[in-house]
């Protein structure tokens, strides 16, 4: 007897586009200029102009395997580089126009990238960036626009080259992307993503319980697709035939709430910076944006007054998540609905992502919830190794270290309660300033509250507590005041530091490496 088996159908991330193409022929990808332009396509055309560009990469004797870097917005023009990249078997690698050029270079030349696509604005960025790089042998312009000098442009190549590329040729488990760490914690480190881990977290994120989108729902993408996959919108969207809206490069108040108003967006996503921006220009501005019901945020803690001056100013739902970009890079996300969801809860992994609290030594606590401890994650979406290492990022049991310190509740929700590497140590005690964050972003006076710890003689580092306002009028003594009888006395900053603008690192993270080296010494 012969047993009955499946068809063999590799999780390749072509299929998503050439789904949206066959079934969904006239939904829209947009992207919005600072000017107020629009750019539209449909995912029929935009699949036919991604075949376009694996024709044009592969005329550049571009093969499988073989990196193509991208240094560009969330534009049109990127995600039909990353269809064209992916689809063909290459690898994209994602760089973040907010780095130096000597950072971008010491990136490519780990990749040994062979091609870089880069937005008009950033081409001089490209050619700094790409001196002294013999393995890069292309800079192309994405997204044409005059003015760029010799700069040579992908579009001619696009619309000559021929559409019979073969997609999704190879094995599943080939990469895809590869994207750096922010570097936040030290040197950036390079994450490859491979077709089946990114193909599995999008099913994750149609779950109803994490992001749901469905064929009715338009979604803005705010977070950079260079930031960790553009948390994965670029797949879910088409996965489903929804309309995605991209900003370009500005993300500023003013032109999202265009954006949100004339695309009728449902969903958005971003970091907690973003929407504080949104708000003020609403709050300062006036008008209202009807059509917006849920806002991802995730790389960054959620104030709690943001959340609640988001909701009842905007009318939209706030939904919490945690990731990384080592974990393709949604971890847990906060039940659409939910009506105990708070901004300090991070939700629950949904199918196919585990955690596990372990003590400092790696060992996990015997209770697993209620007690604070360091968070550990596996799942076929979690980095293995990283980009060019041989040692595994994992332990023997194939757990991946966060680096954060988290609490699951009774419910299974997971609360992440600072970073290891951002205790401090005063007199010989550790002091967590994720706490001390909490209660005081949680005053609506409060818009974002950083502690770092600065040099002490007596007791080696001592809380220091900075500040961006709303409303200056508050004293210091009030913007402490929630620490009295919730936090240790000796935890309480011993200096109130208030700053016109947090500073904020190329994610929209605040940077505290930044305010560290400006206000961590005596």
């Amino acid at each position: 007897m012969i047993d009955g088996s499946m068809q063999s159908y590799g999780l390749t991330l072509d299929k998503f586009l050439s789904h949206a193409a066959k079934w969904h022929p006239d939904a829209e990808v947009v992207s919005g200029a600072a000017d107020g332009s629009i750019q539209r396509i449909s995912y029929a055309a935009l699949h036919d102009r991604a075949r376009g560009v694996s024709g044009a990469l592969a005329a550049l004797g571009i093969a499988p395997g073989d990196r193509v870097a991208t240094l560009a917005w969330n534009t049109q023009g990127h995600v039909e580089a990353w269809y064209g990249i992916m689809g063909m078997g290459a690898v994209c690698h994602t760089l973040n126009p907010r780095l130096t050029a000597a950072q971008l270079g010491s990136m490519l030349a780990q990749s040994e990238a062979r091609v870089l696509l880069a937005s008009p604005d950033l081409v001089p960025l490209a050619r700094d960036a790409s001196a002294n790089l013999p393995a890069l042998a292309h800079i192309l312009l994405l997204d044409s626009e005059a003015g760029q000098g010799d700069a040579a442009e992908l579009n001619p190549l696009v619309d000559a080259a021929p559409r019979d590329s073969r997609w999704g040729d190879f094995e599943e488990t080939a990469p895809s992307g590869l994207c750096f760490t922010s570097g936040s914690t030290g040197a950036p480190k390079g994450v490859t993503y491979t077709h089946r881990g990114c193909y599995l977290h999008t099913m994750r994120q149609l779950q109803a319980d994490v992001l749901g989108p469905t064929a009715r729902d338009a979604i803005l993408a705010v977070v950079p697709m260079f930031h960790a996959n553009a948390w994965g919108l670029p797949f879910a969207a088409p996965a489903v035939g929804a309309k995605l809206v991209l900003p370009g490069r500005h993300s500023d108040g003013a032109h999202l709430a265009r954006l949100i108003r004339s695309e009728g967006v449902t969903a958005a996503a971003g970091v907690p910076t973003v929407w504080l921006g949104l708000l003020e220009h609403l709050e300062a501005e006036g008008g209202e944006v009807p059509t917006l019901q849920r806002i991802l945020v995730g790389g960054a803690s959620m104030p709690p007054a943001l959340m609640k001056r988001i909701e009842e100013r905007l009318g939209a739902e706030v939904q919490t998540s945690w990731g990384m970009t080592e974990l393709s890079p949604l971890g847990t996300a906060a039940m659409p609905g939910d009506p105990a969801r708070r901004a300090s809860l991070s939700g629950k992994p949904a199918m196919g992502i585990d955690l596990l609290i372990t003590d400092a030594h790696g060992r996990p606590l015997a209770q697993q919830r209620g007690a604070e401890g360091h968070l550990r994650v596996r799942g076929g979406t979690v980095v293995e190794r990283y980009f060019g290492q041989s040692e595994p990022a994992t332990d023997a049991e194939g757990w991946f270290d966060t680096g954060d310190l988290a609490r699951i509740d009774a419910k299974g929700n997971l609360t992440i309660t600072g970073r290891a590497k951002d205790l401090i140590k005063s007199g010989g005690e550790w002091i967590n300033p994720a706490e001390i964050e909490a209660l005081v972003g949680a005053l609506p006076q409060v818009s974002l509250a950083a502690v770092i710890g600065r040099a002490d003689p007596k007791w080696g580092e001592r809380p220091v507590l900075l500040v961006e306002t709303c409303d200056p009028s508050i004293s210091d003594a009030e913007l402490l005041e929630p620490l009295a009888g919730r936090v240790a006395p000796w935890w309480v900053p011993d200096a109130v530091i208030r700053l016109e603008a947090m500073p904020l690192a190329p994610t929209g993270k605040i940077d505290k490496m930044q305010l560290r080296a400006e206000y961590g010494e005596v």
